[in-house]
């Protein structure tokens, strides 16, 4: 199933559902529609489980459960309030999701729930049992057309190109890692704010070259590895600081008779590169010999998720070198939070419009008018000088 039919599915699935969904009547065949019409799942009752009992010291059943992916549903009537307490058999108050975790509470540790859904036919409260603060994202069934995507664990857990993109974002982080230890070992009073701050700039500066090499954002595989392996380790100092130079200088405002190395690499816009106070510490053998071998040679960048490796640069360093430093990284759920209602959703809505019409020209001259729209769109994030944003925006 492609985007423009898994779309146009869950635009049918939302007007199928639209005012309507009883708990005891209508849970299975909601659940059924969504996996099988949405996602694309066959044999559906050998993939969802409804009505597990648990033992509580009286009978209770859990309404959905999809073991392979570990998900636990629990299903409420339309127009309940998800936030709101209810009596349960045995005289407690609960709300849904309380209600779902003390059904998980009750699981096999093999079985918990990685993921916990409450549902009332019109909103889906999603939790992610492996976050510390169990704040829900919520996804509105009207909605569902333009976010389907946010309910892709349902099905995603066998998905192998997630699973590459993880091993390949935790190979990088260890990588990350390395450098940055051997870094903070050469300046003279790492513990200090600013040496922190820059630090954590280098590590950035450093990833995006090996990155750029990579994905073909400075033009040419292993340009940085060719640059830096030609420098001896007690030269590679001033030549980075040469390289980020030439790196925040557009190619017209660059002296004409720059040297053939820095001359080929293009000009980074967005101020990545523009501090030229940053302090950068002498370089050793070690340090060059991972950017150069380990770093460039042997690991390819271009395959990790910026959102999966976000999440890992940031664990690859000290919490307490983070916070001092200012290290930072927004997860996907939370940048989702703030772009989708700003401009994303309008976007989508807009590009399934244009997919769903029917004459071929017509759509064709749409999607050029869209392509050209979005180079135009131009964002800004404010973010304090202090610190370095490192997201999947």
């Amino acid at each position: 199933m492609n985007n423009v039919d898994q779309r146009a599915a869950a635009k049918q699935f939302a007007e199928d559902w639209k005012g309507r969904g009883d708990e005891k009547s209508d849970t299975q065949s909601f659940w059924i529609a969504l996996l099988e019409d949405v996602f694309g799942i066959r044999n559906t009752y050998s993939y969802v489980r409804f009505e597990d009992r648990v033992q509580l010291g009286h009978k209770s059943f859990i309404d959905v459960r999809i073991p392979t992916t570990r998900v636990l549903i629990e299903q409420k009537t339309i127009g309940k309030d998800l936030n709101k307490k209810i009596r349960q058999s045995d005289g407690t108050e609960l709300t849904p999701f309380e209600q779902a975790c003390r059904y998980n509470n009750e699981l096999p540790f093999s079985e918990k729930a990685r993921w916990i859904i409450t549902c009332n036919f019109a909103e889906f409260y999603v939790y992610d049992m492996d976050k510390i603060e169990k704040e829900p994202q919520i996804i509105k069934l009207e909605d569902l057309p333009n976010e389907y995507y946010r309910l892709n664990f349902l099905v995603d857990e066998n998905d192998e190109n997630i699973k590459r993109e993880m091993e390949l974002s935790f190979q990088a982080g260890n990588i990350v890692g390395k450098i940055y230890d051997a870094l903070y070992k050469q300046y003279k009073n790492p513990e200090d704010k600013h040496s922190q701050q820059s630090l954590n700039k280098l590590c950035v500066r450093l990833v995006f070259c090996l990155y750029a090499e990579d994905a073909d954002i400075f033009g040419r595989r292993l340009i940085f590895r060719d640059y830096i392996r030609d420098f001896s380790a007690d030269k590679l100092r001033w030549a980075l600081i040469e390289l980020f130079k030439v790196l925040d200088t557009p190619e017209e405002e660059r002296d004409p008779y720059l040297e053939e190395p820095l001359a080929e690499f293009p000009y980074v816009n967005g101020g990545l590169f523009k501090d030229e106070d940053i302090e950068i510490p002498r370089f050793t053998e070690e340090i060059k010999e991972i950017l150069v071998h380990e770093a460039s040679e042997e690991f390819d960048w271009s395959g990790i998720s910026p959102t999966i490796f976000g999440a890992v640069f940031e664990s690859t360093l000290n919490p307490e070198t983070r916070r001092k430093g200012g290290m930072h990284y927004t997860s996907l759920e939370n940048i989702h939070k703030v772009i989708d209602p700003l401009f994303l959703n309008d976007l989508r809505a807009e590009l399934t419009a244009i997919e769903e019409r029917t004459q071929v020209n017509v759509r064709h001259d749409k999607l050029i008018e869209f392509t050209e729209k979005l180079g135009k769109l131009k964002f800004l994030e404010i973010i304090p000088q202090n610190l370095i944003q490192f997201n999947a925006a």
